[in-house]
């Protein structure tokens, strides 16, 4: 059984939980064949990725002479292939937000792809998200090549499903992987009933480095975290106006921002504006390493996001018995236990964010360390990425 892994951009900085699928696959005796549509080799800092990246071949390093080439290719030898696979590239770019001109582009990434998959005598492809690499995967097995799965991770593929041709993926696809209950429930919503069965929820997790960490008892002074990309479905803007009100009443906390991204100019102006440069910091991104250390410095993680699938980043903090405070929102309630391992508070609200850290703050520490104690149990029954990457094994095997 040959798999390849088809990604987007890969490796990348965001998507360390994709690398973690592979290794553990790998050390369950299944070898994995990487590739990716882009290369972010100038963007890659963790020494973890850099490794990934010299394992990856990348499609568009064939340039537009590669591409033409093998789209000839397979034209010319396969014609009734390439007819139907140009036939499905219309069907699905006609009613997409990115138009044809992008999915005749996915089709030569295809021909490009069917090449590389015969020639490693690939049987089985497996895509992460349910977006253009996808398209591509779906084009390549209408072109003759391997069957092929998905894990729909969300919210992007839940708030366009019509836009990126989420139904014909699922018709098309040998099995849809959800990474949690919720998402399931949304792909239910896309396909028809007969389709059901191949969704099957396998959800992200967490290696050694997170679940065999000894355990480090919590700092004594208040100290969140937030570990993520700076954008607006994070919920970051929200989350510096509700520091700003707690550092006007007088608390005395520490704010961390891990992570980068474009919202960085605003956030850094609200910093100023409400007088927080002695309670908010942002370190910008940071390598696995980096990121475990400013969980393990904190005493409760921050996830005030409008949208999403089911962060990693929550299990990180779970699995490193820091609570979390976040939102009642698609697959977190699914982890996230109010006054078990964390609090939720409904998305969009300072005032029940804000209420919520100073609640975390005036909480006694033996009580937040118990919280967090909690959370390190259901994540290393439900989010152990070894246990995880055999149950996709077996599905590959299927």
């Amino acid at each position: 059984m040959n798999i390849a892994y088809l990604v987007n951009q890969y490796p990348k900085t965001s998507h360390s939980f994709i690398r973690r699928e592979i290794v553990a696959l790998e050390a369950a005796g299944v070898p994995i064949a990487r590739f990716s549509i882009r290369s972010l080799a100038a963007e890659i800092i963790d020494e973890a990725d850099k490794q990934e990246a010299n394992k990856t071949r990348y499609v568009l390093k064939e340039g537009v002479s590669g591409l033409l080439s093998s789209t000839i290719n397979v034209a010319l030898k396969h014609p009734l292939r390439f007819l139907k696979a140009v036939k499905l590239a219309y069907t699905v770019g006609h009613s997409s937000d990115r138009g044809l001109a992008y999915h005749f582009a996915y089709l030569a990434e295809a021909c490009v792809l069917l090449r590389w998959f015969t020639q490693a005598k690939i049987s089985h492809v497996h895509t992460h998200f349910g977006t253009n690499s996808a398209t591509v995967a779906m084009l390549c097995r209408e072109l003759g090549g391997p069957t092929y799965s998905i894990t729909v991770h969300g919210p992007e593929e839940f708030d366009k499903p019509q836009a990126i041709s989420l139904t014909e993926k699922i018709e098309h696809a040998a099995v849809v992987v959800a990474v949690c209950s919720f998402g399931r429930s949304q792909l239910y919503r896309w396909c028809s009933y007969q389709q059901w069965a191949k969704i099957q929820v396998i959800r992200c997790g967490v290696d050694e480095m997170f679940l065999k960490q000894p355990y480090t008892p919590l700092p004594t002074q208040p100290r969140f975290v937030c570990v993520g990309r700076l954008s607006e479905q994070k919920g970051h803007l929200l989350l510096v106006e509700a520091a700003g009100q707690l550092a006007a009443e007088g608390h005395d906390f520490k704010l961390v921002l891990v992570g980068d991204g474009s919202l960085r100019p605003q956030i850094e102006s609200m910093i100023h504006q409400f007088h927080l440069e002695n309670h908010v910091e942002i370190t910008g991104w940071a390598t696995n390493e980096q990121v475990q250390q400013q969980i393990l410095a904190a005493q409760v993680m921050l996830v005030p996001s409008f949208a999403e699938g089911l962060p990693v980043v929550i299990m990180e903090s779970l699995a490193l018995c820091r609570p979390v405070i976040s939102t009642y929102i698609a697959g977190i309630p699914e982890l996230v236990q109010p006054g078990k391992s964390g609090w939720l508070v409904p998305s969009g609200s300072v005032s029940a964010l804000k209420e919520a850290m100073q609640v975390a703050i005036h909480t006694p520490l033996d009580q937040l360390e118990q919280m967090g104690k909690t959370g390190a149990k259901l994540v290393a029954q439900n989010h152990n990425v070894a246990i995880e990457a055999k149950k996709l094994a077996a599905l590959f095997g299927r």
